[in-house]
């Protein structure tokens, strides 16, 4: 029987986790789940899993959170560092998706306690690729993609050398925007940039995904997952999400994979790594799809692509720093205080700032060298906005 946790468990990422869990409750143990604001979610689903431990990482939460779970065997608990010793259980494999820079910490400890890590956090990899490289070597852990693009590279791989490796190629919807003109993007609300035409996913993934900055995040991720430079990384606008990513080979072969949009192959493939088990999700008609659409992205409308890319030529831990000030641009676009297209030119004049001046930014990949590039993205980017109002 296998010991998991499951990190995130009240969002979209966690719930289809929960799902196939359950689905197969005999092969899992689960020991610690967590989540944020969404008690009777995250009580309902410790008491139907058996989990040992339920955390909120909210400390005012924790009231109502012990009050859902008396009476049960579930233990209670809040906060970050009842989180960290959540993570510092022996599980055998844990899923990371909490959203965001706070995802890191978590996902590290859980690797060092000894757990596979299937990481739909991408921000850890954005932040903190070499360290979370480094962390899973040190413990002999296996990094798990759970993004359906960087599962489909990872799967495309197995048997395959990384040296016959060309290029890869990561899909993308489009999102909500896909056909509105640059001009309009200018007036685009957060209620339309929430609404995706072909994924189930909360509010924030799926506004960068329509922003694109969601896909910039991956492309970051691919480089540091796969060990790819930036020339090896396309992106291709495919509006029906089938196939979810290729890989070129030096023979001039591509080797796609396809699938539904369905979140639980990803996942599933990450749960039951190495094996395959079936999966209770729609098997595709091809024939009754008939047709596949691609076409390149526009990087001025999508100007996010465009700065992953500056990303991967600065290096050292600009990951950290544009992770940050993404997600600063984000809230300040949720909250109505900027507007869809500003999001980018807060991010850029964040990275002009820090690694545009006379100082040399701290470049060494320890945690506490991240935090802090972390926060000074946060801090420039809350003064751009700051200006801007």
């Amino acid at each position: 029987m296998k010991r998991i946790s499951v990190f995130g468990a009240t969002g979209s990422i966690g719930q289809s986790t929960l799902d196939l869990v359950k689905r197969d409750r005999e092969n899992f143990d689960v020991l610690a789940l967590s989540g944020g604001r969404n008690i009777a979610q995250l009580a309902q689903d410790a008491i139907s899993t058996g989990a040992q431990v339920a955390v909120t990482a909210f400390d005012e939460e924790y009231p109502a959170l012990k009050e859902a779970l008396a009476g049960t065997t579930v233990q209670a608990a809040a906060g970050h560092n009842a989180l960290l010793e959540a993570a510092d259980q022996s599980a055998d494999w844990v899923m990371s998706a909490i959203v965001g820079a706070a995802g890191l910490e978590p996902g590290l400890r859980a690797m060092q306690a000894g757990a596979d890590l299937a990481l739909a956090n991408k921000e850890s990899m954005v932040a903190a690729g070499a360290l979370m490289r480094k962390t899973s070597a040190h413990n002999n852990v296996a990094l798990l993609p759970v993004d359906s693009e960087h599962s489909a590279v990872f799967q495309a791989l197995i048997g395959e050398s990384r040296e016959a490796v060309e290029r890869v190629i990561l899909t993308a919807s489009g999102g909500a925007f896909r056909d509105w003109s640059y001009d309009d993007l200018a007036r685009a609300t957060p209620e339309q940039a929430a609404t995706h035409p072909n994924w189930n996913m909360g509010q924030r993934i799926t506004i960068d995904s329509a922003s694109m900055f969601n896909k910039s995040l991956e492309v970051i991720e691919a480089k540091e997952l796969f060990d790819l430079r930036s020339d090896q990384i396309e992106v291709l606008i495919h509006p029906q999400s089938l196939v979810h990513a290729l890989v070129g080979f030096h023979d001039g072969g591509l080797m796609a994979h396809v699938g539904p949009s369905d979140m639980r192959h990803a996942i599933g493939y990450a749960l039951n790594h190495p094996h395959r088990k079936a999966l209770p999700i729609e098997r595709l008609n091809l024939a009754e799809i008939g047709n596949l659409e691609f076409s390149a992205p526009d990087f001025k409308k999508y100007p996010a692509l465009a700065l992953a890319y500056e990303v991967l030529d600065i290096g050292g831990l600009s990951g950290a720093v544009y992770n940050a000030a993404k997600e600063v641009a984000l809230d300040a676009f949720i909250d109505r205080k900027i507007g869809f297209l500003v999001m980018a030119d807060v991010v850029r004049s964040v990275l002009d700032a820090v690694f545009g001046g006379p100082n040399t930014p701290l470049s060494e990949p320890s945690l506490e060298n991240i935090l802090q590039m972390d926060q000074i993205g946060r801090m420039e980017a809350n003064t751009k906005i700051q200006h801007l109002m």
